[in-house]
């Protein structure tokens, strides 16, 4: 893997961890991080790795943009900035891995948009979560868009109006994480629900993932369409006949990929 000045990357057998490593300033999103992470994830995509764990270092997962680059802009720049940041987000669910966010720690504004756009997130009691633009001058327009896709109208209008932090459970409650750890057993929640995640044939997970982003939020004729061909192309793929065989042979299957 590369060598980075703002994040960590440690592979550790099938899983990538990437960690967020700029502690002093809340793990905030300037221009050169956002680089930094998606240059990763684009090196993990292209990598046999079946799984990324997203983490942050410090007492904070991330407190989002970075606002002493984005004060230091101009309508362009900030454009450039936020068309990076998207970037970003449509890689971490493009990729073939499982990406999912170990949160701890505040994940406000554009942090709460990195963890919206993992496929999936575990979260310490401690975590809470926010888009703090509602109460401030600059409202959270772009990480809306995730969480409005995880929580709901009604919900998203409360984080996004209100711009108050919610805490882990009702996190949980609303849809934005799928567990809730106490924060000594985070570690171990992160790697248990992983583990699941990625067992099985990887080119079938792979195109899994990338046909679910393509059919959330469509019309149900038009994500059964996208589904239907999907699913019969794949039903050929080597990792399905394995599948299917060692089911009718009550055998465990030997995945070719």
């Amino acid at each position: 893997m590369a060598e980075y000045e703002h994040i960590l990357v440690k592979r550790d057998g099938e899983t990538v961890t990437v960690t967020m490593n700029r502690a002093a300033r809340r793990n905030s999103l300037s221009a050169e991080h956002l680089a930094e992470l998606l240059a990763a994830f684009r090196e993990i995509g292209r990598t046999d790795a079946t799984g990324i764990v997203l983490a942050g270092a410090g007492p904070v997962f991330s407190a989002g943009h970075d606002f002493g680059d984005v004060a230091a802009r101009d309508l362009p720049g900030v454009r450039e900035l936020l068309k990076l940041c998207t970037e970003l987000m449509r890689t971490m669910q493009s990729v073939p891995q499982i990406v999912l966010a170990r949160v701890h720690g505040l994940a406000t504004a554009a942090g709460c948009q990195l963890v919206a756009s993992c496929d999936l997130a575990v979260a310490a009691e401690s975590a809470g979560f926010a888009l703090p633009g509602g109460k401030g001058g600059w409202f959270c327009h772009t990480p809306a868009v995730p969480v409005a896709r995880a929580v709901g109208r009604k919900r998203l209008m409360e984080l996004a109006l209100t711009g108050d932090v919610v805490d882990a459970a009702t996190a949980l409650d609303w849809g934005l994480v799928n567990r809730v750890v106490p924060d000594d057993t985070l570690d171990e929640a992160v790697a248990e629900l992983l583990a699941r995640a990625t067992r099985g044939s990887r080119a079938s997970k792979a195109l899994g993932k990338q046909t679910l982003y393509a059919q959330l939020d469509r019309p149900e004729a038009d994500a059964y369409a996208i589904a239907l061909e999907v699913m019969a192309a794949a039903s050929q793929l080597p990792g399905a006949r394995e599948g299917m065989a060692a089911f009718l042979e009550k055998r465990r299957p030997e995945w070719p990929d």
